[in-house]
């Protein structure tokens, strides 16, 4: 791992492991999901220790502030080294987390195949 001073937030978000790609990480920062300090930026735009970013990945957000710098990828140990998650951050995902679990608990799927004429039933209903 490099220590460097400054790198691309695109090269980092990939080197944290937030992004499997690149380029994913790049059309995140475009698509303002990935934000420094509150505000949108270029993939271009220089990280440096001590930023925040701000991560919206589907449901979730990562409020991460930057403890080291580095524009290679290594092992999910070390990309770990990189960062640090805010408590707020980690208690927000958790919730949200189990309010999701408890959703899809609720939303079971039926266990067997509808017969022809339910499925001609629910057709019916779909039309109506």
């Amino acid at each position: 791992m490099i220590m460097e001073q400054k790198t691309r937030i695109d090269k980092w978000l990939w080197a944290a492991r937030f992004y499997k790609t690149r380029s994913a990480a790049a059309k995140a920062v475009t698509g303002g999901r990935a934000r420094i300090n509150a505000q949108r930026v270029k993939p271009a735009h220089l990280l440096q220790v001590n930023d925040q970013v701000r991560i919206s990945k589907g449901l979730y957000e990562f409020i991460i502030d930057v403890i080291a710098i580095s524009d290679k990828r290594g092992p999910a140990k070390q990309a770990q080294l990189l960062y640090q998650e805010t408590s707020a951050s980690i208690e927000k995902r958790e919730s949200l987390s189990t309010i999701n679990r408890q959703i899809r608990k609720d939303l079971e799927a039926p266990k067997k195949k509808p017969t022809k004429r339910q499925r001609r039933d629910i057709i019916k209903l779909r039309k109506s």
